[in-house]
């Protein structure tokens, strides 16, 4: 049963209610039907991004995790970390006011910077361990290219693999370029010499991601997260239900 109920979303966010749909057929193929979990957001604020700000594709991301969400976690809201240089923001988004609100955040953010992932790690490792949850955790961590520091990203990473957190990267841009090479290589990272439990996954969203159909979005978020929810429960990360 998902947390939200079909029609607390339709009160609340009639305008997510197809894709909070498609996210309950992915969850109960992937037999993740009836889990808890909470869900983060994480999102690229650097320079580069202006389009994918200009043209919806952040919100339309925000909108779709957040109609996953419904189904894992019953407040309603995913936090967000916006991240450039520094940590530019830690907000939420929420069913009930979800329109527009990245841009509305956005707005009130000033200069883009470049790209630093382990801040917004930190960031999210910190929202999570002051929330006292031992829940599992999904951190949906969206980027257009590499971090300026390569060793801390991965550090962090490492780091995290003992926590309650899967890393779910998601790359907006051209699948070829050579701006996602780290990201695999996160991806790849060997167990368990490197870290305790295979903590992350990657998938490119295109160079246009508010065209990839939501069916198709949903599997690619969730592809791997049972896959570690296992080994991280046989570790002792997460409880075992």
């Amino acid at each position: 049963m998902a947390a939200i109920s079909l029609s607390k979303v339709t009160e609340s966010a009639p305008a997510l209610v197809e894709s909070y749909r498609t996210a309950g057929v992915s969850l109960t193929e992937r037999g993740l039907d009836g889990l808890r979990a909470a869900v983060y957001l994480v999102v690229d604020h650097s320079g580069s991004m202006r389009p994918y700000y200009q043209d919806g594709s952040v919100q339309a991301l925000a909108d779709r995790v957040l109609g996953l969400s419904a189904h894992l976690d019953d407040d309603g809201r995913v936090p967000v970390v916006f991240f450039s240089t520094d940590v530019d923001a830690v907000t939420d988004i929420a069913l009930a006011d979800h329109q527009g609100r990245i841009e509305r955040i956005a707005a009130g953010l000033g200069h883009m910077g470049k790209t630093s992932y382990h801040l917004a790690m930190d960031a999210v490792i910190d929202h999570y361990l002051d929330s006292g949850s031992t829940a599992p955790a999904l951190v949906v961590f969206q980027t257009d290219g590499g971090p300026i520091s390569k060793p801390a990203a991965e550090r962090y990473l490492c780091k995290a693999a003992k926590l309650p957190l899967f890393w779910q990267f998601v790359g907006f841009g051209d699948p070829d370029s050579r701006q996602f090479d780290f990201l695999r290589k996160l991806d790849e990272l060997a167990v368990p010499e490197k870290r305790v439990v295979d903590n992350a996954g990657f998938f490119h969203a295109g160079s246009d991601p508010r065209t990839m159909p939501d069916a198709e979005l949903y599997d690619r978020l969730i592809t791997e997260f049972p896959i570690w929810l296992k080994a991280a429960r046989a570790r002792g990360i997460v409880p075992s239900p």
